[in-house]
């Protein structure tokens, strides 16, 4: 077993983080601030060529893996850019796979060389505000009618809608009531967004402005069968292969979050003295910053066992839910304790570490809540009765 990044896993790390230096603390600030979108550092980041890292050659991307999406997704992170950064582009990345794996020619040659090279943005509308995370419940239908499907509804949550072209669009058009296993009947679209049918509404919350999230109400939408992804009422097991390596992605941004908290914590440690001492030789510092340390370190190598195992073609569903848990986890705690550290300037708006916390906090609920990874890993892992 081998630790040792390839050469071009280390080229990609150095090539991410020389970028997003141009991105510091004070531009980020200024976005969230502004509900503004990120434009410049997308264009940055599509102008690199590393919005394709994950899609395959022959529709312009690089056709490498997750391990290597992950260490691009940590390093934007780790930036100081945090959630704001990590959402702007964390679909194009590698939310395409279904399409990627299930998408007509056609679909993929409308579609993939575009979100490689950046001129296409693509929201992803699943969660539904009386569903919430039992995707089975969603209601949102798609009712055949000759070429087309008439879609209705209504999602949540649905981060980027503001700025997409496209929404990836799960939709039932088989009744909950009427399939024999609740997760049939269900079916996928890649679409446009037709704000004429579509009705934008972003919600406001506590943190990662810059990137906005919406309620999304659906009005007689017409989507072309040829928009279909793969076959009628099989939408999520379509689905299921971008949540694993979304949850590892997630589980990488939140580890880039922690990393860069604690590095702001151990300088301010350093520098700021009381009581004619610097903060950080007092132990009442010094270990929860270590102890930040050890938990972000043994998340990282659960991450990484699980990124091997998804690009070697293993079964990978433990490892990647682990990942997900624990990194999210470390990742608020080392910006809590970073926040702490500072006193009451982590309080303000001028260190950052504040905007690090709000942004570690929603890594514990999204894309899948820390305590529906617990019910994976009883039901599936340690074989106790499914309480759900």
């Amino acid at each position: 077993m081998s630790f040792e990044p390839s050469e071009d896993q280390q080229l990609i790390r150095a090539g991410v983080a020389e970028l997003c230096r141009k991105f510091d603390d004070r531009y980020w600030m200024e976005k969230d601030r502004d509900h503004e979108f990120p434009t410049e550092f997308y264009s940055a980041i599509a102008s690199g060529g590393w919005l394709g890292i994950t899609i395959p050659e022959e529709y312009g991307g690089h056709g490498l893996g997750l391990t290597e999406a992950t260490i691009l997704a940590e390093e934007v992170s780790r930036s100081g850019g945090a959630m704001n950064a990590a959402t702007a582009i964390h679909l194009s990345i590698f939310g395409m796979q279904p399409v990627v794996k299930h998408g007509s020619e056609e679909l993929k040659q409308a579609t993939l060389p575009r979100v490689a090279a950046g001129d296409l943005h693509v929201c992803f509308g699943v969660t539904e505000p009386g569903a919430g995370l039992d995707t089975s419940r969603i209601t949102t239908f798609a009712r055949r009618d000759g070429d087309d499907y008439v879609v209705n509804g209504r999602k949540v949550w649905i981060s980027k809608a503001l700025e997409s072209e496209k929404i990836l669009l799960l939709t039932r058009t088989t009744p909950y009531d009427q399939v024999t296993r609740k997760t049939e009947g269900m079916t996928l679209f890649m679409t446009d967004i037709d704000r004429d049918r579509m009705d934008i509404r972003p919600i406001a919350k506590m943190g990662r402005n810059a990137v906005s999230s919406n309620e999304v109400f659906i009005d007689d939408l017409r989507i072309p069968a040829a928009h279909r992804v793969g076959e009628e009422g099989k939408g999520f097991k379509y689905l299921l292969d971008g949540l694993n390596p979304e949850r590892m992605l997630i589980a990488a941004e939140a580890l880039g979050i922690g990393r860069v908290a604690l590095d702001r914590a151990v300088g301010y440690a350093k520098e700021r003295v009381v009581f004619d001492r610097p903060i950080g030789m007092n132990q009442g510092i010094q270990f929860p910053l270590a102890d930040s340390l050890a938990h972000l370190d043994a998340a990282e190598l659960v991450l990484r066992k699980a990124t091997w195992l998804y690009d070697n073609g293993k079964p990978c569903g433990r490892e990647a839910n682990t990942a997900k848990y624990l990194c999210a986890e470390a990742g608020f705690q080392a910006a809590d304790r970073a926040l702490q550290t500072h006193g009451g300037m982590g309080y303000a708006e001028e260190y950052n570490v504040s905007r690090y916390f709000r942004e570690s906090r929603v890594m514990r609920i999204a894309p899948v809540s820390q305590e529906m990874i617990l019910n994976y890993l009883g039901s599936h892992t340690l074989g106790l009765p499914r309480s759900y």
